[in-house]
Parts: C-alpha cells; structure tokens; sequence
C-alpha cells in the first residue's frame, strides 16, 4: 500500500509539473511538437507492417532466384554429361552432397539453433518461453544461407517452416530497430502480437497466398488468436505477397500477377456428385499416411538420438549424417538408373506442376505424347505403367521425405508432403479415369474425370493431415488460382484431420515432443476429470519467498540455493499475504551492491572520518591487497646505495618489523571487513531500492484445471502464485500443469482400458509412460 501511494504520488507530482511546463511554453514548442509527431508516426505499426512485408518479400524472392539459378545449373551439368554414365552419376550425387553438408557446416558454425523447421521452437516462443538465440540476426544469416543452399541441393526439404522461422526474426530485428520511435515495441506482450504477424508473412511470401497464410498461421502457432491481430496479419501478407509476385514479373518469371502454381481446370461441372466418394477415399486414407509419416519421422529422430556407437560417431562428425542420407536419395533418384521408373530428373516445382496439368496420362501413349506436355512426359515411361510409376515415386518420396527432414539443415516439410500429397491423388485420379474412360454419364451429360484436381485434392489433404490444419485447403485454392474444387477439397481436408488427430499428434507437437520443450499440450474435450482437478491439487506448497523482514542473509541463501526466476514477497512470516513478486535479477544485483567494496569504502567514508582500517590497505573482492600509492619526488633518481652486512643487523630487524607490521595490519584489515560484512549481513533488505511488481497473477485454490490450461495458453503465463484471502498457500507453474494434464489422459486412458476389459480400474495396472494410439488399439481389442 505503501509503495502504491508513492507512486501514485509520483506519478501525480509529475503530471501537475508537466502540465505547468506545457503552459509556460506553449508557445515556444512548436517544433518540438512536430518533431515529436513525426517520431511518433515513424513508430506506429502500418510502417513496421510494411517494412516487414518488403523485406521478406525481397528475401523470399532472392531465395527463389537463388535457388532456381542452382537447379539449373544442376539440371544443365546433367544433361551436358549424357552418354557418359559413370561422370554423370558423380556430378549428379556431388552437387547435392556438397551443398547440404554446406548448409549444415555453415548452420552449426554461425547458428545451431537455423536447423530444422523453426515452427516448433516459434510456438513455445509464442507461448511465453524464451529460447535464447532463437530470434538472433546470426540465425536469420544461417537459416537464410542454409536453406538457400538445401533448395538448391534438389533435395525433398521444404521452405514454408523454415521461412516462418526466417520472417520471427526479421520482425524480432525491425522491433528493436523501431523501439527508437515508440517505447511500444519494448513491451513483450506487443511483440507477441507481431511474431503472429511473421507466421503469416512468412507463409504467404512463400506461396503467395495471404489469405491462407493467416489462416494457417492462427491454425499453427497461436492457441488463442487476438482478433486485433487480424488486421496487421492481413496487411502484411497481402502486401507482403503482393510484392513477391511483383518481382516475378519484374524478371520476366511470369507475364502477369498469377497463381504460383496456375491451373486451367474447366469451371462448368468440374466434378460429378458420384465422385464425392472417391475423394472422401483421398481424405481417410491420407488421415491415416499423414498420421505415418508423423509417426516414422519421429522414430527416424528418436533412433539417431539413441546412445549407440553408430549416434555417438555420427554425433562427433556432423557432416557424414547429412552426406550419406543425400548420397542415398541421389543415387536412388538418378534418371538413367531407378530414378526413370520414379520421375527421378524432375525438381519439387517440376513435380506439381506436372502432376496439376490437364492430361491423363493414362489416355497418352509413351512413344508420341503430345506436344503440350512438357515435362509431365517423365512421368510416361515405354514399359512400365503409369501407376507403378506413380507408387514407386509416392513409396520412395514417402521415406525419403521423412529421413531427409531430420537432417541438421534448415529444412521444412510442408513442400515434400504437398508433392507426396498431389502424387496420390493423382494415382486415385489416373485409376478413375482408367475405370471411367468414357467419363461419367449423369442427366445425360458426360463428365470426363479430371486427374490434375484429384491431385490438387491429395495435396490439401495430406498436408492439411500431416499439420492438423484445415487452413491448406485455403492455400491450395490460391496455390493454383481456382476454387472450382471448394466442396471435395474442404471434405477430404476434414476427413484427414478427423483420422490423423486421432491417431498421431501433429508433426509440429511431435517435434515438440522429441525436443522436450516446455509446450503446454492441449487438453481433450471428453475428458470430464479437466474440470474435478483443482489447483490445489497440483500446486507446490512449499513457496519459496521472501517478507519484508527478510535480511540480506537470507537473501544470499535464497540466491543460492534455488534458480527461481521471479520470487514472490509477503508482508511476514505470519501473515503471509501477498504483495508483489521481484525478479531474480532485481535480488541478484541489490545483494552484490550491498557487500561491494565501493559501498564499504562510502560507508566507512561518511560514517567517521577517523582513520580505521581503509588507511591501512585497501581489498579488493577477490582478497587481493592493494598498497596505497606513493608520489615519487621530481628529478633523477638518487643511486641505490650498496646493500652490505651490518655490525648490528639493523636493516634486518628493521625489514622484519615492517613485515609483521604489515601482515597485522592486513589481517586486522580483513577481520573487519569480516565484522563488517557480518553486520550488514543481518540488516532488513532495502525494499525501496528494489523494483517490485505489486500485481503478480494470483489463482485460487478451487480453480480448475479446465481454467487452469485455459489461463496459462491466453495469456502465455510461465507461474502463477496460488492465494487463499490474500495468503501466499502455495505456486504452480508451468511443469505442474503439463504433469497434471499428462496425468488426466494417462488416467482417463487407463479408465478406457479397464471399461473395455470389464475390470474395476483399480485392477487395471497403472501406466505410467505415454501409449501411443496403435498400443491403445491393441489394449483395446
């Protein structure tokens, strides 16, 4: 109370002085004003917005020209070396190989933290944890090299994830950068607001798709979206893609302002209702090959980290890992070998491309296909079926994707399952036209079945699986430029998210969960316990805290003893009620100046101005010693004299006197420094000198763990201090609830498991490690 009305006093003296001022000079500020003004406006978000977008838009393009430029000259080196098989099989697996061990030499010098998607580490940023180095111009450098690099490799890595991590650092720079106009981008919960703003950019710079890249972006990252984000999520993707494709046409890639992936499907009837089955088949079966790729990505992980002999060596070479896993996928893709039956020679953009285009390559012959088909005519092979060759490239491209995703290079896996995605479906499109040659006859309208939208339809649906968002098929919509298929596309996204989020958690949670990061898990709707478990029943009682008698004694032992970030402050021991928290820093520094020599020596200086124990010899922390300094006289030095025996020995004595005067004083000196530190040891902390923050979030103790989740997830909160009538009973923090929650479903599995085995549940053994779906299937049945 008493530290509110100071401020509250403060504030006012302040205001009522200010104002004055104002008047007095009203006249004379006009300048000042317009200045002031303009810092302001410089400091409003539509300009950091812009900023944003323009950037990221010059940094997605460069990557794309970048990248683009490299797969030419990749392809161009191939096609120069034909007929000579063995030269052309180095060059085609070399270039790949020296360009991943590249980007994952330069990942691990400049930045470790570039590798991988990025996504995962954004989400528990989002979610009130600080991941150091995470937002760092270094890892902007890395990521935006290292995955220039693994695109240009020809790999099976993607650029959305990564390019979501890239546009979370660059809004993370500008905001420093704009904290010189406006004090608000120094303020957490707003950059929060603005990190939400770079999902969305980065998703629509990659595909120039605004609309879903907010979308997706509010799907991934954010468990509660604030609806005054739409706007600067809108404005800075719009404008952000907008530039994007601008600088396409600038260099001539395109005539006009055009979808990335432009198709020409027919608008009149572009479907039949009898082939709503057929797509919804699309839909479960990628729900259950998304919730599998999930699931072998994770194991790939949890198997390298396994401490074997094979992990430890390749843990100390960093490079082999990445070498041989792209050794591996080059070989296997190479044209003239097993690549001719898999469209091994077509580039990731290649492949949509051609698996979007308006043929049936079921109708085309492989020895005189049509002039329009460009480079779809891989796909046609003179003596193996198209079919098998789409299996063998959706087979292979499958575990290819899964393993090269966890190489140590930036790399995302958005684009690999959109291609595997867009292959299936146009295997169940190839097999529909070849089971319907003639189309579908419906009220006496012949409908020729369509391949290209079967495989625009795979693609929103696996990776709408993979992801657990529905928001993909809002990207392929602008992807491709057409909405004719809205309703098979919306119903087989729907069925695959129904299947995978039953089956395996989204690929983004599963990294979150081999990482073990701090990620609070949501919580299930059927579970009623959510709302019968209360905080009292997770909270730690035992509160480590500090009153307003609290010495510095206890200060230090209390630094000691624990790493808590924020330490909450009572009124005494007694009572108990709760007045604010202080940061650890706050402690860390008000305890090292309280025991500082400056202190010691302005203390001892205004106390007395006897001579005590200063005059002596100065100490420093360490306990070193420190003779007071002697002015040396002007002029040459005298020559020493010789030093010789002395009859009586005076010299001797004389030296051994001052030593022993010396050593005394020196251990008089330290004995009461030693008194000192003892006595100002037990003085009552100095809580005016301390910044305190006197509304920390509180909880009472029949809060449910319902509200509990929700509480923490809205408002990213890391603790929160648990109060009965203003008394400190007890903290929960972020550990407890994720224990809490794993405990519910464990429990309510566990229930399950009993039900269906017509057992009480106290027969039923406890399960103490996390099931994965298939082993509660099996306990199930």
């Amino acid at each position: 109370g008493s530290f509110a009305r100071r401020e509250a006093t403060r504030l006012l003296t302040e205001r009522q002085w200010r104002k004055q001022k104002g008047d007095t000079r009203r006249g004379h500020g006009q300048r000042h004003h317009h200045s002031r003004y303009i810092v302001t406006k410089l400091g409003e978000d539509w300009i950091f917005l812009v900023l944003l977008g323009l950037t990221m838009a010059l940094v997605s393009w460069s990557m794309d020209y970048a990248s683009a430029k490299s797969l030419q000259a990749y392809k161009w080196m191939h096609g120069e070396l034909t007929g000579n098989v063995p030269i052309q099989y180095l060059a085609w697996v070399i270039y790949p190989i020296v360009l991943v061990m590249f980007a994952s030499f330069f990942c691990n010098l400049v930045s470790p933290q570039a590798i991988g998607s990025g996504i995962p580490e954004l989400k528990t940023i989002l979610r009130g944890v600080v991941l150091k180095e995470y937002l760092t111009l270094k890892a902007f450098v890395a990521k935006v090299i290292g995955l220039t690099a693994g695109l240009g490799s020809g790999m099976p890595v993607g650029k959305e994830g990564p390019f979501v991590h890239i546009a979370s650092i660059c809004a993370a720079v500008l905001s420093r950068f704009m904290s010189i106009f406006s004090g608000v981008y120094e303020i957490r919960a707003h950059n929060q607001d603005l990190l939400v703003c770079a999902c969305a950019v980065g998703v629509a710079t990659c595909f120039a798709a605004p609309v879903g890249g907010v979308l997706f972006s509010i799907e991934v990252t954010s468990t509660y979206f604030a609806v005054r984000n739409y706007w600067r999520g809108y404005f800075a993707a719009t404008f952000s893609a907008f530039i994007f494709r601008v600088l396409s046409v600038w260099n001539k890639d395109a005539v006009t302002i055009t979808a990335l992936f432009r198709t020409n499907f027919r608008m009149d009837f572009p479907f039949d209702l009898q082939e709503l089955p057929a797509f919804a088949f699309i839909g479960i079966s990628c729900g259950f090959l998304g919730a599998f790729f999930v699931y072998l990505n994770r194991q790939v992980v949890l198997v390298m980290r396994r401490q074997t002999i094979l992990t430890r060596f390749l843990t100390k070479h960093r490079l082999i890992y990445p070498g041989a896993v792209t050794l591996v996928i080059a070989t296997l893709t190479f044209p003239p070998g097993f690549g001719q039956f898999m469209a091994g020679e077509l580039m990731p953009r290649e492949c949509i491309n051609s698996l979007f285009d308006n043929f049936t390559w079921t109708k085309l012959s492989a020895t005189a296909p049509p002039p329009g088909l460009g480079r779809s005519s891989a796909w046609l092979h003179p003596d193996v079926s198209v079919f098998l060759i789409l299996l063998l490239f959706f087979i292979m491209k499958f575990w290819m994707s899964a393993v090269s995703t966890t190489m140590p290079i930036p790399s995302g896996a958005f684009m690999p399952v959109f291609i595997l995605g867009a292959a299936f479906g146009r295997l169940v499109g190839e097999i529909m036209a070849s089971l319907f040659p003639n189309g579908i006859l419906f009220d006496g309208i012949v409908y020729r079945i369509l391949p290209g939208g079967y495989a625009v339809i795979g693609a929103a649906a696996l990776t709408g699986a993979v992801t657990h968002t529905v928001s993909t098929a809002v990207i392929c919509f602008e992807l491709t430029g057409q909405i004719s298929h809205i309703l098979p596309m919306m119903v087989a996204v729907i069925l695959a998210n129904m299947v995978a989020q039953g089956l395996q958690p989204s690929l983004y949670d599963s990294i979150i969960q081999v990482k073990k990061l701090p990620y609070l898990p949501e919580l299930s709707l059927g579970h009623i316990s959510k709302y019968n478990i209360f905080v009292e029943d997770m909270m730690v009682r035992k509160v480590i805290f500090l009153s307003s008698q609290s010495t510095y004694r206890e200060l230090g032992y209390l630094l000691d003893s624990t790493s808590l970030k924020t330490i909450p402050l009572v009124d005494s021991k007694e009572s108990m009620i709760l007045l604010g928290s202080i940061e650890r820093t706050e402690l860390q520094a008000i305890s090292d100046w309280w025991l500082s020599a400056e202190r010691r020596v302005f203390e001892k200086g205004q106390g007395s101005s006897d001579q005590g124990w200063e005059s002596f010899t100065l100490l420093d922390e360490e306990g070193g010693e420190t003779s007071p300094v002697q002015q040396e006289p002007n002029g040459p030095l005298p020559s020493p004299k010789p030093v010789g025996p002395s009859p009586n020995h005076s010299t001797s004595g004389d030296m051994t006197s001052n030593y022993v005067n010396h050593t005394l004083c020196l251990l008089i000196g330290k004995m009461q420094i030693k008194a000192w530190e003892e006595e100002e040891l037990d003085k009552p902390i100095s809580m005016d000198e301390i910044r305190i923050d006197p509304s920390p979030f509180q909880l009472v103790e029949r809060t449910s763990l319902h509200k509990t989740h929700t509480l923490f997830s809205l408002l990213g909160l890391s603790h929160a201090y648990v109060t009965s009538i203003g008394k400190l009973v007890g903290v929960v923090a972020l550990k407890e609830v994720r224990a809490c929650i794993t405990f519910v479903l464990l429990f309510s599995l566990r229930l399950s498991v009993a039900a269906s085995l017509s057992l009480p549940s106290y027969l039923c053994p406890s399960i103490s490690v996390p099931l994965t779906p298939p082993l509660y299937l099996y306990l199930y049945i």
